[in-house]
Parts: C-alpha cells; structure tokens; sequence
C-alpha cells in the first residue's frame, strides 16, 4: 500500500502506546527480534540501508517485463470457487473461528480509476474507494502479491479448522471500497481480519510493519471497542512474522518495533471486529523487492502472519 493518494500526508514515526499493548509487545516481539538479531548477523535479509525518508513514490502499474514469480496454490476445495465465502474445515484447533482476509486493492483496479476515485465515508473524513497500489520496478503489481499470499494463507488457516473469507479474489472488476471491505468483515462477524499489502516507499526503506487501529469516534466509525483487542492481533503478527520469514521490522516507520497505529484508514476505522493491516515489505527497494516476488518468502510471510493469527484466535 503505497503512502500516496489525493488529501493524504504520509505518517510520522510515532511510539508506541503504552499501556495493555506494550506489555504484549514486551512479551512477544523481543522475542522475534533477537531471532532477526541473530540471522542478520549471519547474512540474512534486511536492516543494512539504514533509515530512510517515509515518504513514498508513486504507484506504477504492471508491465509486462515483471520478474519471474511462483504461481500461487490453487484455492482449497470447498472455497465456493474462489468467490468471498469459504467452507470451515471438519476439525481442528480453529474449528467455529471465522478469519476473513483482505487482500488489499485488485488486479483490475488500473483499469477503473474513474471509479476507484469516488470519495466514501470512512467516519473521520471522505477517501477515496481504493488505489491501484503500487508495484516493484519490474512491475510487480502489490494487488497481485497480496492475492497470492491470501490464497496461502487460506489453505494454511483452513487446515486449522478456521472458515475463512476473502474481501475479493480477483473475482470482481475493481475494489471493493474500503468501506465495503470493513463491511464484509463486520458482516461475517469475523474473529480476526487482516488487511494484506506491500509498501511504495523509496529505495532505502525496508522491512515490514503492522498497522493498528487507533481509537476513533467520529461519524460511522467508533473503534473504541476493538482497539485493544486489534492490538493483541498485531503483536502476535508481528513476532511470529519476524521469526517465520526472518525480515526486519521496518526502518522507517514504528521506531524499529514493527508496529504503527493510524486513524485514517476507512478499513480500520470503520471495523467493528478485531483487524489490522500488514505491509510486508518495500516494493520500492530493490532487496524487499527481491523477497516480495519470491513464491518460497511469500509462502513464509503466509506461514508468518497465519501463526499470529492462530495464537491470537487461541488466546
């Protein structure tokens, strides 16, 4: 998810919330972090640019000299044939838990800006309904990316046991809006939501960060409710992905601890269940890039999110 878009000022790093949250954080991520600690010291991704500008550079569309990728898994049976809802698996630990996936933006959307720009409510002000995203150099495009992890992590959540939901699946010619995405979400009455994306920040600037909800009150959003518990499910993202896929928290955004709070996101804002976003990396950096487009690391970052997921829904 690109930092760009009409009416839009990129985020200032800011620290983290104390309270509830930071003790989660003190017990979960630190954890991971030593374990980024130790494989960057022998040669692994991430953390060696040093912290670079927040502000991003515009989205590119795909062409088609993009790099070579692994395909994603074919949907699971039982997926209603890749349409939003999905069948619950006969047993497991996650049996009666709805998780629904957002993989943030859509192919078609380069070719319905007109109507990917019309303004909607999302409580603290009017946005637009979605962005094209951004892409690698190579034109990797981030709405591709971000449906290939879904689909990996749907198969991995379905063999928990847990129904899961996508917003869309490339089964729809634009968005859906973001207002409509938190609604699906709320509709499902979902026990978790997270929102998939990849970042377009400049060169320099990499690893990944979680997006929280920040409290907010105003018009059609009210988040007070899922604040904390939101908090709960980015944390445990946040761990398990360092430790699953070996990437580094970002060094640009969250003061090196892989978590951001926002209030100007419609998808947040106005969910009314647990939800988070995941930037899982720096299309716009040429080592991020190298990961992002490699089907092994988007199996991990699947692998990654979904055991946050797993030890959010068990408690």
């Amino acid at each position: 998810m690109s930092y760009t878009g009409p009416g839009f000022d990129p985020p200032q790093p800011r620290r983290p919330r104390r309270g509830p949250l930071t003790v989660a954080l003190a017990a979960l991520v630190p954890g991971a972090l030593l374990g980024w600690a130790v494989y960057a010291a022998v040669g692994g991704a991430g953390g060696d640019e040093g912290p670079g500008s927040a502000a991003a550079s515009p989205s590119a569309s795909p062409s088609a000299s993009a790099s070579p990728r692994t395909s994603s898994p074919a949907p699971s049976a039982g997926s209603g044939g890749g349409k939003p809802g999905a069948s619950a698996a006969a047993s497991g630990p996650l049996v009666g838990k709805v998780v629904v996936i957002d993989p943030g933006h859509n192919p078609g959307n380069f070719e319905h800006t007109a109507e990917i720009n019309r303004q909607v409510d999302i409580g603290t002000n009017r946005k637009e309904c979605d962005t094209t995203g951004t892409s690698t150099n190579d034109g990797y495009a981030e709405a591709e990316f971000t449906l290939d992890v879904a689909h990996r992590m749907r198969a991995l959540l379905e063999k928990q046991g847990a129904t899961v939901k996508l917003t869309q699946d490339g089964d729809r010619p634009f968005g859906p809006c973001v207002d409509e995405r938190a609604r699906i979400g709320n509709e499902a009455k979902a026990d978790a939501v997270v929102s998939i994306h990849a970042d377009g920040s400049g060169a320099g600037n990499r690893g990944f960060h979680v997006i929280l909800p920040g409290a907010v009150d105003a018009g059609a959003a009210d988040t007070r409710a899922v604040v904390e518990p939101s908090g709960d499910l980015g944390t445990r993202i946040a761990g398990d992905f360092v430790r699953v896929t070996g990437s580094a928290p970002s060094n640009y955004v969250g003061d090196g601890t892989g978590l951001v709070t926002r209030k100007d996101l419609g998808g947040l804002n106005l969910s009314t269940v647990p939800k988070v976003f995941i930037e899982c990396g720096n299309m716009r950096d040429s080592k991020d890039a190298a990961l992002l487009t490699s089907g092994a690391w988007r199996q991990k970052a699947a692998q990654g999110i979904s055991e946050g997921i797993v030890s959010f829904l068990r408690g």
